[in-house]
């Protein structure tokens, strides 16, 4: 009770904090890319690109070219070697390793200066929660977070590890005796494994906030149905906030209502090895979007690319000064963990300016990340390609679609929609190839089959023909328009299963 009723007093200072910043947002922002610039002018990265002369917006968008990962990686290289002042001031103090997409792991600096913020945010959406609702019950009782082992390699120059795991070496003593599962659970590798123990140790628990990637979630749902033959409001009366992100929460929210037995509120969040970018600052009460604050004061400075511009040669390139409301937006971020101009990749709509809040729309290229698998077309041609390399099968066209909710109720899987010249007698065998070649290539899509999260991919054959017929019926037929490789929906794959 102590602990609900001083959160409350504690929450109404953050909201306090936050709303101010909030409220002068150029300056806020401002003060964040002085301060970048005035640190990193010393290092390798701002002698190269003449930060001593950057006065201005203007002046860094001459000097800073717009990169991804690969266009970093040289400074990278460096630091991960031991040099020290290369992106940033210092040495980083980890290394979050995450799956690449072009060329194996990315190895993301988080500095001293970094890390406060990604361990602050999370708490400031709790706090805002609390003193918006009143609601405060969580704090007296369990919490459970769902994520990846907190075990850190110290074998190199930069402790290295998983953001998830990572963040677990900070939480703050007064909830220690509130977290859940135990840290040597949070340590097993195998996600089964590790979802029935964390089962064991929370089911006769006072369980009142659970935290995790929805599908993951999900699985720990089911399981401890199966094992109490109740739904989890049963299992946990006090059970009333759910926190989650990393995809879009929509396709599972009646299941999980389902699942649980009841509405409850929920908090979205948008983290990512390179920063925490937003919360969800306010209960949505209405069906329309209210997207999530986008957090101007933690030592990153945002930038923003139309997505029909990006690949242009000189797209327009603004601060939040500019940014409409309803544009799709690749976010281009500045951080002091030494990411300079960088592209996550990321897409997102402004849908408020007065404070900004955003929505993740997407990636920039095609992708399927239903489940956090963040599979891209370079994935799924070389996959395709490697399993057909030496046979005779030929190729006319395909896509690749999530199947979330499985008409025969079995796990989700990835759909192959493919138009052979001429269909193979074994589609069960290519799928097998095809799916091995994945499972190298994507480590998430690895671990979410090893979590029986999904199953392997299906294969359906499209009618010669059926893909000129879908371009036919939505105007795209001929010219310089393509069939996307990857959705991240089922649009183009449920009018391919009615041909």
């Amino acid at each position: 009770m102590l602990k609900s009723f001083f959160s409350k007093i504690y929450a109404k200072q953050i909201s306090k904090r936050v709303y101010q910043w909030a409220a002068k947002p150029i300056e806020t922002q401002d003060k964040v890319f002085q301060n970048l610039i005035l640190k990193a002018k010393n290092t390798a990265f701002g002698k190269d690109h003449q930060f001593e002369n950057i006065k201005s917006y203007a002046d860094f968008k001459s000097k800073v070219p717009v990169r991804d990962y690969e266009a970093l990686k040289p400074y990278v290289e460096r630091v991960k070697k031991g040099e020290k002042d290369v992106l940033w001031q210092g040495k980083p103090i980890y290394f979050a390793k995450t799956s690449g997409t072009t060329s194996g792991a990315k190895y993301i600096p988080i500095t001293q200066e970094s890390m406060p913020y990604q361990i602050a945010a999370a708490k400031e959406a709790l706090l805002l929660y609390i003193a918006e609702t009143g609601n405060a019950d969580f704090v007296d009782g369990k919490m459970i977070f769902l994520q990846g082992s907190p075990e850190i390699d110290d074998t190199d120059f930069i402790n290295t590890g998983r953001l998830s795991g990572i963040v677990a070496h900070y939480v703050p003593k007064y909830l220690q005796k509130n977290r859940m599962p135990t840290w040597n659970t949070n340590c097993i590798d195998d996600w089964e494994t590790k979802i029935n123990t964390i089962v064991e140790e929370t089911v006769v628990e006072d369980m009142r906030l659970i935290s995790g990637i929805p599908s993951w979630v999900q699985m720990y749902f089911e399981k401890l149905i199966e094992k109490e033959g109740k739904t989890v409001s049963e299992i946990f009366p006090k059970f009333n906030l759910f926190v989650y992100g990393g995809v879009n929460y929509e396709p599972y929210r009646q299941n999980m209502e389902n699942l649980i037995g009841k509405k409850v509120d929920s908090i979205e969040l948008f983290p990512a090895s390179e920063g925490f970018f937003a919360y969800q600052d306010k209960q949505n009460k209405t069906n329309k979007k209210l997207g999530m604050l986008l957090l101007l004061h933690s030592g990153i400075f945002y930038e923003f690319i139309p997505a029909d511009q990006f690949f242009e040669e000189n797209p327009t390139r603004i601060t939040i000064a500019d940014v409409k409301l309803g544009v799709n937006y690749v976010m281009i971020i500045s951080t002091n963990a030494g990411l300079w101009a960088y592209n996550i990749g990321d897409t997102v709509e402004f849908t408020s300016l007065k404070p900004f809040r955003i929505i993740v729309t997407g990636r920039i290229k095609h992708f399927i990340s239903a489940f956090g698998e963040h599979v891209i077309a370079k994935e799924v041609e070389n996959a395709l390609q490697e399993a057909i390399e030496g046979t005779p099968i030929k190729i006319n066209e395909f896509t690749v679609a999530p199947q979330v909710n499985s008409p025969e109720g079995e796990l989700p899987y990835h759909e192959w929609f493919i138009e052979f010249d001429t269909t193979p007698e074994n589609l069960i065998e290519l799928a097998k190839k095809v799916d091995l070649v994945m499972q190298k290539q994507n480590s998430y899509y690895l671990d979410l089959l090893e979590g029986k999260i999904l199953q392997t991919l299906k294969i359906r054959a499209v009618t010669k023909g059926g893909f000129k017929t879908y371009m036919k019926s939505v105007g795209k037929l001929g010219g310089q328009n393509k069939i996307p490789r990857l959705s991240n929906d089922r649009k183009i794959a449920n009018k391919l299963m009615l041909q």
